[in-house]
């Protein structure tokens, strides 16, 4: 074989071998630079807003998202709901969250509902008394609870703590405030976003959630 032949084997091997090799490091180079298109845990950490979908929540329907290691409760309050909640007052340790509750929530949170919609609330899912996680229990009546008396609420088995469906803490209760409620606004009537006041003009990076249930 003509060593000219030879040569040209030769170069179009390298030639393909290379056109491999580049095409492998593309793609090397090409995964640590989408990567940072992601939200890193660490911006999550340090309190980026998350921005979360409600099209689909249904009335009694609650869904939990993590908001700088917390979880968030949000969830749909019915007509009957609302109309309870007027009730309680006198079974409430603040109900108006002006005493020791006052610092609980933004400024901008104001009725009893303490939320920016009747319907929908928002609120941190950690007992103020010492960090449990209360159990969601909506239900009317409920007879470990107070029977007829209970109007739904949430229900910290550690130590028993009893909050209403706005977050509120019932008198007598080892809890010393309400829930907390956190900074957020609507973005729509279908989106929440959680860490931004509704007056606020920071530009910050926003990440959608991933629901824990």
């Amino acid at each position: 074989m003509p060593e000219q032949q030879i040569d040209l084997k030769k170069r179009r091997l390298l030639t393909n071998a290379t056109s491999v090799v580049g095409a492998v490091g593309a793609g090397f180079v090409a995964w640590p630079f989408l990567s940072t298109w992601n939200p890193s845990a660490k911006a999550k950490a340090a309190g980026a807003p998350v921005d979360v979908d409600i099209s689909k929540l249904e009335p009694g329907q609650l869904v939990r998202v993590l908001y700088r290691k917390k979880p968030v409760w949000i969830f749909k309050r019915d007509k009957q709901t609302l109309a309870a909640l007027k009730s309680l007052d006198a079974e409430l340790e603040d109900p108006n969250s002006s005493g020791n509750s006052k610092q609980q929530q933004p400024k901008y949170i104001t009725e009893n509902y303490r939320s920016l919609k009747a319907e929908v609330a928002v609120i941190v899912g950690v007992c103020t008394h010492l960090g449990c996680s209360p159990t969601y229990r909506p239900e009317l009546g409920a007879a470990d609870l107070g029977g007829e008396s209970w109007k739904g609420g949430f229900y910290c088995p550690c130590h028993g703590s009893k909050f209403d469906l706005a977050g509120r803490v019932y008198s007598g209760a080892p809890a010393p405030t309400n829930l907390e409620i956190p900074k957020y606004h609507f973005v729509s009537d279908a989106l929440i976003r959680i860490g931004v006041s509704p007056d606020s003009h920071e530009v910050t990076p926003i990440f959608k959630s991933n629901k824990l249930t």
